[in-house]
């Protein structure tokens, strides 16, 4: 008898397997695809064993290949997360997910007073690490910054 523990998942014939996402983000990454929404079959596990990052997500999504927008989201919420491109049954590209430097249109900006939240105007940022505090954003209009866990998505 085999002793070693394996999670089993069911392939995918083609889609994306986003791994490598902090455990707690999991369910935020789905929601920000919308992939509770998307006709796609879409699976996903939390606290799975790493190696890296000793508790792991992983989301499998048949069927969908992510634009640059959506990735970026991706970024933003688990910068460490890597794509996996399956297409029949084999693993055709693999590749970590990069922070982008500026996003604009999908992040909604904390200021209450700034003009993206009174007028048709699209909110923009400037993506920066600030050591030991993770991930913000500077909006472009008003210079307020947004922490990572502040972030509300739009869109």
């Amino acid at each position: 008898m085999d002793n070693k523990k394996e999670l089993k998942v069911s392939a995918i014939e083609n889609g994306t397997v986003i791994d490598h996402i902090p455990a707690d983000k999991v369910l935020r990454v789905v929601r920000i695809l919308d992939l509770d929404n998307s006709g796609d079959l879409a699976l996903f596990g939390v606290n799975l064993e790493s190696k890296k990052y000793k508790k792991k997500g992983i989301i499998k999504v048949s069927n969908k290949f992510f634009k640059d927008v959506e990735i970026n989201k991706i970024g933003l919420v688990a910068p460490n997360a890597s794509l996996i491109t399956i297409k029949d049954y084999k693993v055709v590209e693999k590749r970590n997910v990069e922070m982008p430097t500026e996003i604009g249109g999908y992040v909604k900006c904390i200021n209450p007073k700034c003009v993206t939240n009174h007028q048709n105007v699209s909110p923009k940022f400037k993506v920066y690490v600030r050591e030991g505090e993770g991930i913000r954003l500077k909006c472009h209009y008003c210079e307020k910054t947004t922490k990572q866990n502040e972030m509300t998505f739009i869109g």
